[in-house]
């Protein structure tokens, strides 16, 4: 800290700070001091020290370990733009729903069976929505969840790739019908939200006590009943839209 030191016509500026290699006073701000006792017209001028820089602070943390059947997700940046070309406000973005697995646990044990992750790093995945525990890490956004909230695996931008992982399927919902049974047009607001899909890609299934995969009785291509809220939405680069829940989500298969 700089100390003013004013003793009748004599002025003296004596600093406390230390000494550093490259600081450099600022050339806009000048700080000025006139002798009241002297009979000098001029005005002796003194530059001001200006300290614009601060000390970069590593993190503390450096690495981030999963546990059990914990995933590392590093989440994938929301789109700026939509589908025709406006930009979009922060507000408007929607929020991701996948990323990359970066760091992966050793996996849970089922009874004496050890389980490994299903995952591995540098796979492109897609999580459920709420899942998991948000955090930043090496300056990008990250999400540390188990690996039962992964949805499934895809390695495209098309959501009709997308593999189901556990007992996970994937629907491709049925049309809402745009007019009543007496023949009025709705609007988009009064549409009954569809429950009603063809299944396009299935899960390998759950494991069971032993840690032996237990096959899902759902096929590709059943036309089924599912529960109206559940699981995850996305719209296809066909235009349609798809769902992916859980088997238990299904009510019935139609025929």
């Amino acid at each position: 800290m700089a100390v003013l030191q004013v003793t009748g016509s004599s002025i003296s500026v004596r600093s406390s700070l230390p000494s550093f290699e490259g600081l450099r006073s600022s050339s806009s701000s000048n700080v000025k001091f006139a002798s009241s006792n002297s009979g000098l017209s001029n005005k002796r001028s003194f530059r001001g020290l200006v300290v614009k820089a601060a000390t970069v602070v590593a993190p503390k943390y450096t690495t981030v370990k999963p546990l059990g059947d914990r995933v590392l997700i590093k989440i994938k940046a929301a789109e700026e733009k939509s589908l025709g070309g406006i930009l979009l406000p922060s507000t408007a973005q929607s929020k991701p729903q996948s990323g990359e697995v970066v760091a992966i646990g050793e996996g849970k044990t089922l009874g004496k069976t050890k389980v490994d992750s299903s995952v591995k790093t540098g796979t492109q995945v897609v999580y459920s929505k709420y899942a998991g525990t948000e955090l930043e890490f090496n300056g990008t956004g990250h999400l540390l969840l188990k690996e039962d909230d992964i949805v499934g695996i895809l390695e495209t931008d098309d959501v009709k790739d997308l593999k189901p992982l556990n007992d996970r399927v994937l629907i491709k919902v049925v049309e809402a019908e745009e007019k009543t049974a007496g023949g009025l047009l709705l609007t988009e607001a009064s549409k009954d939200k569809p429950s009603i899909g063809t299944v396009i890609a299935v899960g390998p299934g759950t494991l069971d006590e032993e840690g032996k995969k237990k096959p899902l009785s759902i096929t590709t291509g059943n036309t089924v009943l599912y529960s109206k809220y559940a699981g995850n939405d996305f719209k296809g680069s066909d235009g349609a839209d798809y769902i992916a829940l859980r088997a238990s989500d299904v009510m019935a298969v139609l025929s």
